[in-house]
Formats: C-alpha cells, structure tokens, sequence
C-alpha cells in the first residue's frame, strides 16, 4: 500500500507569485530609470551580456558593452533637468518563473513636470545567477507638443 501511495503522488510544481514578480521588475525598471536620471551609465545593470535593444530609430544593438555606450551617448544629449519614468504594466510570466515578458509604459518629463515624450516598451527578462536581466527590449516613443 505504500508503495503505491508512493506512486500516486503528483511532482508540485512551485507556485509562481505574479504580483512578487511584477514588483521585482518594477524595481528593476526603476534602477534603469535611475541610470537616465542621475546621468550615470556606469551604474546600468539592467541588461545581460548577450541582450539586444531596439530603442526607436535605430538598427539593433547588440550586446551589453555595446548597449551601455549607446545610452552614455543618449545621456549627453538627455535634457538638463529632465526626469524619466518606467511603469511595468503588465508581465507575463512562464511556469517556472525563470522567463517574464513585460509591457509596460514610459514618460520623459522636464524640471517643471511638462511632458516631454512618453510611449511604450516591451522588455523580456531570464533568470540569470538568481537576478531577472533583460535579454530583449523595444520601444516607441511620441514626442509631445509643449
């Protein structure tokens, strides 16, 4: 009889918590937002080393390295002032939590709180050494006029 309880039992797969998850990510877009707004490329985090970025307007970028250089130049030309936000809106997450994909939203706004620029993005995130980076993202953005 116990071995046949034994055999009748069912694996329990680990359950995922979505809204840990999206709270995660959510501080992971913070810290992005932060390397914009603190001007400081060197603390960008956000991306694997194999990632590629489709920022809009521009042909893929390939690669960590390649990505930080790309954002240190976009941060010479970042408005003085200016302030950047990130807002995960959704994720959706795979069975095992090691993959999640997000949509979420950006807003670019000056010293007075106009808005300056604002869309959407869609990030995908893996599980890598315990912490989610970004293995791909692309972006639309809508210049506002002020």
């Amino acid at each position: 009889m116990a071995f046949s309880f034994a055999c009748n039992q069912t694996k329990q797969e680990p359950k995922i918590d979505n809204e840990l998850i999206k709270a995660e990510i959510q501080a992971i877009e913070n810290r992005f937002a932060a390397t914009y707004n603190d001007r400081n490329a060197d603390s960008l985090t956000y991306y694997a080393e194999d990632a590629v970025s489709y920022f809009p307007g521009q042909q893929p970028i390939v690669g960590r390295a390649a990505i930080h250089q790309h954002i240190q130049n976009e941060l010479m030309e970042f408005p003085e002032g200016a302030k950047i936000s990130f807002e995960t809106l959704e994720i959706f997450v795979t069975d095992d939590g090691n993959n999640v994909a997000e949509i979420g939203a950006h807003q670019l706004v000056d010293s007075a709180g106009n808005v300056l620029q604002q869309g959407h993005y869609f990030s995908f995130f893996a599980k890598r050494d315990g912490q989610y980076v970004c293995t791909r993202d692309m972006a639309t953005s809508v210049q506002m006029d002020n």
